[in-house]
């Protein structure tokens, strides 16, 4: 879902954790909507949640557009964390939000006033104005965190960062299909490719873009730098031609293919007569998902190769913090 469409279309309360001290359930930057009859996103569940969700409806009945609470986790809440959370309460302005729902491929800026007027702006990754009132110079290399200017006024500064991770998945059967399910709402992209254009429901999550091609090894030249492949098609051929097109490319994030330890030996056997180096090969996964999941139902499959994925994406992210959007490729 993408949750800036929610209050794009209806009066919604953006609370965002705008403080962490200690040990408390999520980050600087995690966020929640609220609207009066849906919740979209968390800022870390249990009675903190709860709060903060009655603190939203309120604001939306009638209260002010914006304000700051302090929440010390042990003392108020009986959470055992133990830390202290102060969570910013947003009414959002429906224009911003629409701009920032169009913009979920592209990293943003966004300044809301906690003091004073209920100003705010919306800022490009690089730090140009988009939209909204005046608002002061920040500093984008903090991530999300609250500042304060010289006349003691303060200003949430919250980073909305597009996906760093992209899946080219190719294969639009059963597992293809359990695997774009379970990655509805990861912090990635999917390009979802496939010969057979009927395979493809009528409808895909937000961040899945649908290409239906006669030629899918194609599509691998011109997919993102760092891109993971995922290859589970029909045909062993194609999926044989697939595998030499991405091990013969650079800047390969991660490399699946779905089958059996046969049919591994079987590739490597056919991937070293051509040529491909031999370590591009041992790192090449099949079979693929987490060791000690041998279910074949297509959901266990789903679940246990998207963990696998999200280890490999928090791995390069510790690497690499200052790694580029990655956006989606096709049509769509």
């Amino acid at each position: 879902m993408n949750e800036w469409a929610i209050a794009s279309r209806a009066p919604a309360v953006l609370v965002t954790v705008a403080i962490a001290e200690g040990s408390v359930p999520r980050e600087p930057g995690a966020r929640m909507f609220v609207a009066a009859t849906q919740v979209a996103g968390t800022i870390g569940g249990g009675h903190l949640e709860l709060r903060a969700i009655e603190t939203a409806r309120a604001m939306l009945r009638n209260a002010p557009p914006r304000h700051v609470e302090r929440f010390a986790l042990g003392p108020s809440l009986g959470q055992c964390c133990g830390g202290v959370v102060h969570l910013a309460f947003e009414l959002i302005e429906p224009a911003q939000a629409a701009l920032l729902a169009e913009r979920r491929g592209a990293d943003s800026w966004r300044l809301a006033a906690l003091d004073g007027a209920a100003d705010s702006a919306l800022f490009d990754g690089a730090g140009s104005q988009l939209h909204g009132a005046p608002a002061p110079v920040f500093a984008r290399g903090r991530g999300t965190h609250v500042m304060q200017e010289q006349d003691g006024r303060r200003w949430l500064v919250a980073q909305v960062a597009a996906p760093r991770a992209h899946v080219m998945l190719f294969g639009a059967g059963h597992v293809g299909a359990a695997v774009v399910r379970a990655m509805a709402h990861l912090p990635c992209t999917v390009t979802w490719v496939d010969e057979r254009e009927d395979m493809f429901p009528p409808r895909v999550p937000d961040n899945v873009c649908v290409e239906a091609t006669d030629s899918p090894e194609d599509l691998v030249a011109g997919a993102p730098d760092g891109a993971s492949y995922l290859v589970m098609t029909h045909s062993h051929a194609l999926d044989q031609r697939l595998a030499c097109a991405i091990l013969a490319r650079p800047a390969v994030g991660w490399f699946g293919l779905i089958g059996s330890h046969t049919k591994r030996k079987q590739f490597e056997h056919r991937l070293r007569e051509r040529g491909v180096d031999a370590a591009r090969i041992d790192a090449m996964a099949c079979p693929i998902g987490l060791p000690g999941i041998t279910s074949k139902e297509p959901a266990v499959i789903a679940a246990s190769v998207s963990a696998q994925l999200l280890m490999q994406w928090e791995a390069a992210s510790r690497a690499g913090a200052g790694a580029p959007p990655i956006r989606l490729v096709g049509s769509c």
